[in-house]
């Protein structure tokens, strides 16, 4: 299993694809010239059993309150790179040990709403941890298999108001979890690169 897994994550991350955006499927939005996007990462973790760690996070956070996430967050000035900021982030939110990760890539970057350039890291988590959901900004650890957030059957486009217009994104639920926004989107990039 994790040799095939190990070479289908390969594979579909050597496909060329692509930055994606928050406003993929909103092509009358205008974004201004000359924005200055603030670069993040997130650690996509795949364990070697198929499945997919997701958060929810704390409603109390400023950015993305009580939604659906991968771990991650601001690149730091003092991380070497976007997967180090990946790993470090996993670590503080999740108790991921960085030496448990076998890097396999990056997705392509993908631009927020609230102004952040992400780095998407791909990472093969070899074994079982401790999880350790961070306090005050994780509410919830858990998992999704990684054949139904790459099935691009299981994505739908949804839409609500977001600064007096109609916004549309991607969703991808899995039982009680609403997936959606830069999240989803971010699947649906993997999802594309997994189909072939």
């Amino acid at each position: 299993m994790t040799r095939d897994l190990r070479m289908a994550l390969s594979v579909a991350l050597g496909r060329p694809g692509d930055a994606s955006s928050d406003f993929d499927l909103n092509p009358d939005i205008a974004l201004p010239e000359g924005r200055v996007l603030r670069p993040a990462a997130v650690l996509v973790p795949v364990t070697v059993t198929g499945k997919v760690i997701l958060t929810k996070r704390s409603a109390r956070l400023k950015h993305h309150p009580g939604q659906i996430a991968f771990p991650g967050g601001q690149q730091d000035p003092t991380d070497a790179d976007a997967t180090a900021a990946a790993l470090r982030e996993a670590e503080e939110e999740i108790g991921l040990p960085p030496a448990l990760v076998e890097v396999m890539g990056n997705l392509p970057g993908h631009e927020t709403v609230t102004g952040f350039a992400v780095t998407p890291v791909v990472g093969l988590v070899r074994e079982d941890f401790v999880v350790r959901a961070e306090a005050g900004e994780v509410d919830e650890v858990f998992e999704v298999p990684l054949t139904h957030l790459t099935d691009p059957a299981r994505f739908s486009v949804q839409a609500r108001t977001w600064q007096g217009r109609r916004r549309y994104y991607f969703t991808v639920p899995w039982g009680p979890y609403y997936i959606w926004g830069a999240t989803a989107r971010m699947l649906r990039a993997l999802a594309e690169r997994m189909q072939g």
